[in-house]
């Protein structure tokens, strides 16, 4: 890895958003592909900050302000990825079910989606089952992740697996849940595809599933 993206993924680590911006710029006009500038320094940067996330190394108010910084290195490097014509891993959908206005889990794991190189669609707080549903059929997002940090929200996520069920639709998308009150035991009861305990497993998991 050249010096100039090991310091981009260093950088990003540190949440230096405005020398992540300078970095990725300098790193372009080097002539470094943007695709290589992505996948060898913004990636590995938040990778890193997933892992550490996951195993209680930083914190939340880490985790936010180096999602900062790749944000301002993705918003840079995105012309030059689309003129490359450089696809997304793939496409997901995400929202905190109907009930629930609880959105701090929901933006960690739409963070670490995008770390993980995954187009993210955010329906926000209180979505309908309709919405994930809408969202596989309108969007073309093959992974729906619901959350909820309710106990009694809990019960939509069925609703939102019953539905795809009910339309025909089951096989067109994986269903992934997760908040405090889940486990993996209540994903089988309801027929989901997976659970995850925290943010950046969430991530691992979907671009396992994309990776296919």
């Amino acid at each position: 890895m050249s010096a100039i993206l090991s310091e981009i993924s260093q950088k990003l680590q540190e949440g230096k958003a405005k020398d992540v911006k300078a970095l990725v710029e300098q790193a372009i006009s080097d002539g470094i592909e943007a695709k290589k500038i992505l996948e060898e320094g913004l990636l590995p940067g938040m990778g890193i900050v997933g892992e550490k996330f996951k195993n209680n190394e930083v914190y939340v108010p880490e985790v936010l302000i180096a999602a900062r910084a790749m944000k301002a290195g993705t918003d840079t490097l995105n012309p030059h990825l689309k003129a490359a014509n450089v696809q997304p891993l793939g496409k997901i959908c995400l929202g905190t079910v109907k009930g629930d206005l609880h959105d701090i889990g929901k933006n960690l794991v739409k963070m670490m989606m995008e770390g993980k190189g995954i187009e993210v669609v955010d329906l926000g707080v209180n979505v309908e089952p309709e919405a994930f549903l809408a969202a596989v059929k309108e969007q073309g997002c093959t992974i729906v992740c619901c959350s909820a940090l309710l106990t009694t929200t809990m019960g939509v996520m069925q609703e939102v697996v019953d539905l795809f069920v009910k339309e025909g639709l089951r096989d067109k998308a994986k269903i992934m849940i997760g908040g405090a009150p889940i486990t993996d035991a209540y994903c089988k009861s309801i027929g989901a595809d997976g659970y995850t305990a925290d943010a950046a497993s969430a991530a691992d998991l979907a671009a396992e599933w994309l990776a296919g």
